[in-house]
């Protein structure tokens, strides 16, 4: 990357997992003038820079409009791959009704938006990343104008964006660099760079692995989306589990992310997700924990990083595996052993941030 690149602006349309704030800080470590510049507040109270709270991002009358005028596809999101006919998949209004939305929506949005670009000196700065694969209008005027301005820009990907909804064209045309922190989004654009979620582990505390001789082992779930992880098909062989050999099926959900990782500190065993996605944020803290993790991962991951230490499960073993990890306390030893030093090497944010800078 050049040495002119001093300024950088993450532009999101939330924090979502806290992604986008984790870029944020690695490279303010490296010495980078960073901000955040988010479109809304993520529900689960992640960190937040520069808000700027718009109205009719995620709330009923959207979710309601969504529902009537918007492709049903991009609303069901599911723990399989979809099936695509265009690679990569494109945004466009399913509807007249849902592009006179989207239009409107944007209209009303505009006073603000110009107040705080103005607020934050927006055009001055070196490098752009657009976290979500989003701007602030779907046109991707400000993306545009940035680029004839000589602009860098980064286009980076975090999950059911590009699954779902697809690219923002004229934001993906843009791009000097397209990346992704999800493996499966590989299959999805052929002109795509995978790096690893950026996660800090040292703000976890491994904890020892307890043998737990009376059968009192706890197997924790955390389903943000039921559906995206498979939820009902671990509950049903999490709850046939602990009837057999004992112990407690911890559901941890509908709370804040500090009390979700509390929650998650005091279990003996997590599981992620199944089906075809692989893992996510939940997977790297309880790694980080020294948590046995049970996940499914995305086809050819385990062939790329063959050092992972995950208990890799599908919903055809899920009970074998688990009731395996569960009776052998050495096996959990091991895995918890290989579970924090993994994330520290291939997690770290610095690295991750590194490898999107030296391609540009």
């Amino acid at each position: 990357m050049s040495d002119k690149i001093c300024r950088i602006l993450h532009v999101a349309p939330f924090n979502i997992a806290d992604v986008p704030m984790s870029f944020v800080r690695a490279e303010r470590e490296l010495g980078f003038e960073s901000r955040l510049l988010t479109l809304g507040r993520n529900s689960r109270g992640y960190e937040e820079d520069i808000c700027l709270d718009l109205p009719f991002l995620d709330f009923a009358v959207t979710r309601w409009a969504k529902k009537l005028f918007s492709n049903p596809q991009r609303l069901q999101i599911t723990n399989r791959k979809p099936q695509h006919k265009e690679i990569p998949p494109v945004w466009s209004p399913h509807s007249f009704f849902e592009d006179v939305l989207v239009r409107s929506r944007e209209f009303l949005w505009t006073p603000k938006i110009r107040a705080t670009l103005e607020e934050i000196d927006f055009w001055n700065f070196d490098l752009y990343q657009f976290d979500g694969g989003l701007e602030f209008y779907r046109d991707g005027r400000i993306v545009q104008e940035l680029k004839k301005r000589g602009k860098k820009i980064v286009v980076c990907y975090t999950g059911s964006d590009l699954r779902t909804r697809g690219i923002i064209k004229p934001v993906d045309d843009a791009a000097d660099v397209r990346v992704t922190v999800e493996y499966d989004h590989l299959k999805l654009h052929p002109s795509i760079h995978h790096v690893f979620f950026p996660f800090d582990a040292r703000k976890f505390r491994a904890q020892p692995v307890r043998e737990r001789r009376d059968g009192g082992l706890v197997i924790g779930h955390a389903p943000t989306n039921r559906a995206a992880k498979g939820s009902d098909i671990i509950i049903e062989v999490g709850n046939r589990l602990v009837s057999e050999i004992g112990g407690r099926l911890l559901l941890i959900e509908g709370m804040s992310h500090q009390d979700a990782l509390k929650a998650k500190a005091g279990c003996d065993i997590f599981i992620d997700q199944i089906g075809d996605l692989g893992y996510g944020i939940n997977s790297l803290e309880s790694l980080a924990m020294g948590i046995p993790t049970c996940t499914c991962l995305a086809e050819g991951f385990a062939q790329q990083y063959p050092d992972h230490p995950f208990v890799e499960v599908t919903a055809e073993n899920l009970f074998e595996r688990l009731r395996e990890v569960c009776l052998n306390f050495e096996l959990r030893r091991r895995f918890a052993e290989q579970s924090r030093e993994w994330v520290e090497k291939q997690h770290d944010a610095i690295k991750s941030v590194k490898m999107i800078h030296h391609a540009l």
